[in-house]
Protein backbone atom coordinates (compact mmCIF):
# COMPACT_ATOMS: atom_id res chain seq x y z
CA UNK A 1 0.00 0.00 0.00
CA UNK A 2 2.88 2.36 1.03
CA UNK A 3 4.04 2.15 -2.80
CA UNK A 4 0.95 2.87 -3.89
CA UNK A 5 0.54 5.44 -1.92
CA UNK A 6 3.43 7.46 -2.49
CA UNK A 7 2.49 7.38 -6.00
CA UNK A 8 -0.77 8.92 -5.42
CA UNK A 9 1.08 11.71 -3.04
CA UNK A 10 3.18 12.28 -6.11
CA UNK A 11 -0.34 12.99 -8.07
CA UNK A 12 -2.00 14.90 -5.31
CA UNK A 13 1.04 16.73 -3.08
CA UNK A 14 1.29 19.44 -3.60
CA UNK A 15 -0.37 21.29 -0.89
CA UNK A 16 -0.42 25.89 0.36
CA UNK A 17 -1.92 29.18 2.68
CA UNK A 18 -1.70 34.52 5.14
CA UNK A 19 0.72 36.65 6.14
CA UNK A 20 3.66 37.72 4.02
CA UNK A 21 6.77 36.51 5.54
CA UNK A 22 6.89 34.15 8.39
CA UNK A 23 9.90 32.69 10.78
CA UNK A 24 9.80 29.10 11.27
CA UNK A 25 11.56 27.34 14.18
CA UNK A 26 13.83 24.52 13.49
CA UNK A 27 16.33 22.51 15.58
CA UNK A 28 18.25 20.73 11.92
CA UNK A 29 21.62 22.48 11.12
CA UNK A 30 22.03 21.62 7.65
CA UNK A 31 25.67 20.76 6.40
CA UNK A 32 27.77 23.82 4.86
CA UNK A 33 30.81 21.87 3.33
CA UNK A 34 29.41 19.22 0.80
CA UNK A 35 28.44 19.70 -2.44
CA UNK A 36 24.92 18.95 -3.16
CA UNK A 37 23.77 15.48 -4.56
CA UNK A 38 20.50 14.83 -6.33
CA UNK A 39 18.50 12.12 -6.97
CA UNK A 40 16.49 12.29 -10.12
CA UNK A 41 13.19 10.13 -11.11
CA UNK A 42 15.76 7.87 -13.15
CA UNK A 43 17.99 7.22 -10.10
CA UNK A 44 21.09 8.80 -11.13
CA UNK A 45 22.75 10.83 -8.83
CA UNK A 46 24.45 14.24 -10.44
CA UNK A 47 26.25 17.36 -8.82
CA UNK A 48 24.78 20.54 -9.34
CA UNK A 49 26.05 24.21 -8.51
CA UNK A 50 25.20 25.49 -5.69
CA UNK A 51 25.57 28.95 -6.33
CA UNK A 52 24.18 31.37 -8.68
CA UNK A 53 21.34 30.60 -11.28
CA UNK A 54 19.70 26.93 -10.82
CA UNK A 55 18.19 24.49 -13.04
CA UNK A 56 14.38 24.86 -11.98
CA UNK A 57 13.42 21.02 -12.16
CA UNK A 58 17.06 19.74 -9.90
CA UNK A 59 16.37 19.00 -6.58
CA UNK A 60 17.98 22.00 -5.05
CA UNK A 61 15.43 24.54 -7.07
CA UNK A 62 12.67 21.91 -6.35
CA UNK A 63 13.47 21.96 -2.42
CA UNK A 64 13.16 25.57 -2.05
CA UNK A 65 10.03 25.52 -4.30
CA UNK A 66 8.21 22.65 -2.11
CA UNK A 67 9.19 24.61 1.16
CA UNK A 68 7.16 27.43 -0.39
CA UNK A 69 3.94 25.15 -0.71
CA UNK A 70 4.11 24.41 2.51
CA UNK A 71 4.16 27.96 3.75
CA UNK A 72 1.10 28.76 1.43
CA UNK A 73 -0.72 25.90 2.70
CA UNK A 74 -0.14 26.76 6.54
CA UNK A 75 -1.20 30.39 5.62
CA UNK A 76 -4.38 29.70 3.42
CA UNK A 77 -5.30 26.17 3.50
CA UNK A 78 -8.50 24.71 4.58
CA UNK A 79 -10.20 21.83 4.28
CA UNK A 80 -11.93 23.30 1.01
CA UNK A 81 -8.34 24.63 -0.05
CA UNK A 82 -4.73 23.35 -0.78
CA UNK A 83 -2.37 24.33 -2.64
CA UNK A 84 0.46 22.15 -5.00
CA UNK A 85 3.65 23.40 -6.32
CA UNK A 86 3.04 23.87 -10.47
CA UNK A 87 6.16 24.80 -11.99
CA UNK A 88 9.56 26.59 -10.79
CA UNK A 89 10.85 28.96 -13.65
CA UNK A 90 13.40 30.24 -12.30
CA UNK A 91 15.67 29.58 -9.80
CA UNK A 92 18.64 31.96 -8.12
CA UNK A 93 20.72 30.57 -4.86
CA UNK A 94 23.30 32.62 -2.75
CA UNK A 95 24.98 32.60 0.71
CA UNK A 96 24.49 35.13 2.80
CA UNK A 97 26.47 35.78 6.17
CA UNK A 98 24.95 35.83 8.81
CA UNK A 99 21.83 34.08 7.27
CA UNK A 100 22.65 31.44 5.52
CA UNK A 101 21.88 30.21 2.32
CA UNK A 102 19.24 32.22 -0.09
CA UNK A 103 16.88 30.70 -2.62
CA UNK A 104 15.17 33.71 -5.35
CA UNK A 105 12.08 31.48 -7.01
CA UNK A 106 9.72 32.50 -9.48
CA UNK A 107 7.45 30.10 -9.36
CA UNK A 108 3.22 28.97 -10.24
CA UNK A 109 1.30 27.01 -7.77
CA UNK A 110 -2.20 25.20 -8.10
CA UNK A 111 -4.93 25.42 -5.75
CA UNK A 112 -6.08 21.61 -6.09
CA UNK A 113 -9.55 21.11 -4.68
CA UNK A 114 -11.03 23.02 -7.51
CA UNK A 115 -8.52 23.00 -9.52
CA UNK A 116 -9.18 26.29 -11.90
CA UNK A 117 -6.57 28.38 -10.17
CA UNK A 118 -3.08 28.83 -11.13
CA UNK A 119 -1.30 31.71 -9.46
CA UNK A 120 2.50 32.88 -10.48
CA UNK A 121 4.53 34.36 -8.10
CA UNK A 122 8.14 35.23 -7.04
CA UNK A 123 9.27 34.14 -3.76
CA UNK A 124 12.87 34.01 -1.21
CA UNK A 125 13.24 31.39 1.14
CA UNK A 126 16.32 31.26 3.34
CA UNK A 127 17.89 28.32 5.00
CA UNK A 128 20.46 28.44 8.14
CA UNK A 129 23.42 27.07 7.94
CA UNK A 130 24.34 27.48 10.98
CA UNK A 131 22.98 26.82 14.45
CA UNK A 132 23.65 30.97 15.14
CA UNK A 133 22.18 31.84 12.18
CA UNK A 134 18.34 32.65 12.14
CA UNK A 135 15.72 29.84 11.68
CA UNK A 136 14.15 29.16 8.39
CA UNK A 137 12.53 32.09 6.61
CA UNK A 138 10.23 32.21 3.85
CA UNK A 139 8.80 35.48 2.04
CA UNK A 140 6.07 36.18 -0.14
CA UNK A 141 5.79 39.35 -1.53
CA UNK A 142 1.67 39.31 -1.75
CA UNK A 143 -1.32 37.26 -0.15
CA UNK A 144 -3.45 38.92 -2.78
CA UNK A 145 -3.95 36.33 -5.16
CA UNK A 146 -4.24 33.82 -2.64
CA UNK A 147 -7.07 35.88 -0.86
CA UNK A 148 -9.38 36.12 -3.76
CA UNK A 149 -10.37 32.18 -3.67
CA UNK A 150 -13.21 32.54 -1.60
CA UNK A 151 -14.71 29.00 -0.07
CA UNK A 152 -16.47 30.46 2.79
CA UNK A 153 -19.85 28.84 1.93
CA UNK A 154 -18.76 25.16 1.87
CA UNK A 155 -16.38 25.98 4.80
CA UNK A 156 -19.26 27.23 6.87
CA UNK A 157 -21.33 24.21 6.02
CA UNK A 158 -18.57 21.73 6.88
CA UNK A 159 -18.13 23.55 10.11
CA UNK A 160 -22.02 23.85 11.09
CA UNK A 161 -21.77 19.53 10.26
CA UNK A 162 -19.13 18.85 12.53
CA UNK A 163 -19.55 21.15 15.15
CA UNK A 164 -22.98 19.49 15.94
CA UNK A 165 -21.50 16.16 15.00
CA UNK A 166 -18.44 15.23 16.91
CA UNK A 167 -17.63 11.45 16.24
CA UNK A 168 -16.00 11.66 12.95
CA UNK A 169 -13.19 8.52 12.57
CA UNK A 170 -11.41 7.58 9.31
CA UNK A 171 -8.17 5.68 8.13
CA UNK A 172 -6.57 5.19 5.39
CA UNK A 173 -6.97 8.11 3.31
CA UNK A 174 -6.60 7.41 0.80
CA UNK A 175 -6.81 3.11 0.92
CA UNK A 176 -4.58 0.87 -1.17
CA UNK A 177 -7.36 1.35 -4.08
CA UNK A 178 -6.66 4.97 -3.69
CA UNK A 179 -10.05 5.03 -2.58
CA UNK A 180 -11.34 8.18 -0.41
CA UNK A 181 -15.19 8.09 0.63
CA UNK A 182 -16.30 11.81 -0.58
CA UNK A 183 -17.41 12.61 2.97
CA UNK A 184 -14.11 12.09 3.84
CA UNK A 185 -12.22 14.18 0.97
CA UNK A 186 -12.46 17.14 3.32
CA UNK A 187 -10.11 15.18 6.40
CA UNK A 188 -7.74 14.43 3.14
CA UNK A 189 -7.38 18.11 2.17
CA UNK A 190 -7.02 19.34 5.99
CA UNK A 191 -4.81 16.41 6.53
CA UNK A 192 -2.26 17.76 3.64
CA UNK A 193 -2.40 21.14 5.53
CA UNK A 194 -1.26 19.77 8.35
CA UNK A 195 0.95 17.64 6.88
CA UNK A 196 2.45 21.37 5.89
CA UNK A 197 2.79 22.68 9.04
CA UNK A 198 5.41 19.90 9.95
CA UNK A 199 6.79 19.66 7.17
CA UNK A 200 7.76 23.21 6.96
CA UNK A 201 8.60 23.01 10.21
CA UNK A 202 11.61 20.38 9.33
CA UNK A 203 12.75 21.13 5.55
CA UNK A 204 16.21 21.86 5.40
CA UNK A 205 18.62 21.85 2.68
CA UNK A 206 18.65 18.43 2.55
CA UNK A 207 15.05 16.82 2.59
CA UNK A 208 11.88 17.44 0.21
CA UNK A 209 8.82 16.12 2.03
CA UNK A 210 5.67 15.13 0.45
CA UNK A 211 2.36 13.73 2.04
CA UNK A 212 1.63 10.22 1.41
CA UNK A 213 -1.44 9.22 3.65
CA UNK A 214 -3.64 10.41 6.29
CA UNK A 215 -3.24 7.07 8.45
CA UNK A 216 -5.83 8.45 10.82
CA UNK A 217 -7.98 10.90 11.72
CA UNK A 218 -9.97 11.12 14.66
CA UNK A 219 -12.49 14.22 15.76
CA UNK A 220 -12.15 15.42 19.69
CA UNK A 221 -15.11 16.85 21.38
CA UNK A 222 -14.78 20.61 22.28
CA UNK A 223 -16.53 23.04 24.02
CA UNK A 224 -14.74 25.60 22.35
CA UNK A 225 -16.20 27.37 19.08
CA UNK A 226 -13.48 25.38 16.80
CA UNK A 227 -13.28 21.45 15.47
CA UNK A 228 -10.48 19.56 16.86
CA UNK A 229 -8.82 16.57 15.17
CA UNK A 230 -5.90 14.53 16.08
CA UNK A 231 -3.99 13.10 12.86
CA UNK A 232 -1.67 10.60 12.02
CA UNK A 233 -0.04 11.48 8.74
CA UNK A 234 2.50 9.61 6.85
CA UNK A 235 5.02 11.65 5.15
CA UNK A 236 7.81 10.73 2.45
CA UNK A 237 10.83 12.22 2.26
CA UNK A 238 11.59 12.01 -1.09
CA UNK A 239 15.43 12.37 -0.23
CA UNK A 240 16.08 9.51 2.27
CA UNK A 241 13.15 7.40 1.03
CA UNK A 242 11.91 7.16 4.62
CA UNK A 243 8.46 7.11 5.29
CA UNK A 244 7.75 9.29 8.64
CA UNK A 245 4.67 8.90 10.84
CA UNK A 246 3.86 12.44 12.67
CA UNK A 247 0.87 12.62 15.44
CA UNK A 248 -0.61 16.47 15.25
CA UNK A 249 -3.18 17.67 17.33
CA UNK A 250 -5.05 20.59 15.53
CA UNK A 251 -8.09 22.53 15.68
CA UNK A 252 -9.52 24.28 12.98
CA UNK A 253 -13.04 27.15 11.96
CA UNK A 254 -13.28 29.16 9.15
CA UNK A 255 -12.29 32.45 10.73
CA UNK A 256 -9.34 31.18 13.13
CA UNK A 257 -7.89 28.72 10.14
CA UNK A 258 -5.86 26.14 10.67
CA UNK A 259 -4.06 26.28 14.35
CA UNK A 260 -1.54 23.47 15.57
CA UNK A 261 -1.27 22.35 19.29
CA UNK A 262 0.82 19.70 19.44
CA UNK A 263 3.28 17.96 16.92
CA UNK A 264 4.84 14.23 17.56
CA UNK A 265 7.56 11.98 15.56
CA UNK A 266 6.40 8.41 16.08
CA UNK A 267 7.81 5.29 15.35
CA UNK A 268 6.09 2.61 12.30
CA UNK A 269 6.30 -0.69 10.65
CA UNK A 270 5.64 -2.00 7.69
CA UNK A 271 4.44 -5.22 7.18
CA UNK A 272 2.94 -6.89 4.09
CA UNK A 273 2.70 -3.37 2.48
CA UNK A 274 0.85 -2.87 5.76
CA UNK A 275 2.34 0.43 8.20
CA UNK A 276 1.31 0.16 12.15
CA UNK A 277 1.74 3.00 13.80
CA UNK A 278 3.59 2.18 17.20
Amino acid sequence: MILWVLLVAVALGGGIGGSPAVTVPTDVASENSKPIVVVDVEEEIEVVMETGELNPNHYPAQRAAKVVQHYLNTQHGSPYKVFGLGKVFKAYAEDVPGSGRKYQLELSVDEMVHKQVKIKTSAEVIFPREQTHPPLQVHVPSDDDFLKINTSVQEEAFYQQYKTNQSLFAQNLPDSYGHIEPEHVPFWHLGIVVSSFVMLNQSTEETLYNMAQVANVTQIASDEDLLKFEYDVLLHDMVSQDIIAWKVLTTWSPPEGVKILTMEKRDYVVNDLKTTLL
